[in-house]
């Protein structure tokens, strides 16, 4: 896993300050119960994490990390997913109603 940082530059009369932003490491329990029933059901359908980013149209980079709840999808990017998995909206967030 990469780690990034982005480092911001503020520049004022005689002075520069540098402030290094580094993304958090604590997971929001949303994106992983999300990232969880993607990767549940395309190992159900027999995909490869590579081919169903493929198959969305979605970088499998990104799609891991989305997989290991590191990211907020939008909702473009959860339809992609939806569709792809063969399943209407409903049905496939039926499966975040027995999250702790």
């Amino acid at each position: 896993m990469h780690k990034y940082a982005v480092v911001v530059c503020a520049l004022m009369p005689n002075d520069a300050r540098m402030t290094t932003y580094k993304p958090s490491t604590d997971k929001n329990p949303l994106f992983t119960t999300f990232g969880e029933v993607v990767r549940r059901r395309r190992k159900a359908l027999g995909y490869s994490q590579e081919a169903f980013g493929d198959a969305c149209g979605i970088d499998r980079s990104y799609m891991g990390r989305i997989e290991r709840g590191e990211h907020n999808p939008t909702l473009a990017s959860i339809m992609k997913i939806i569709e792809t998995l063969g399943v209407q909206p409903s049905e496939f967030f039926r499966d975040f109603d027995t999250r702790p």
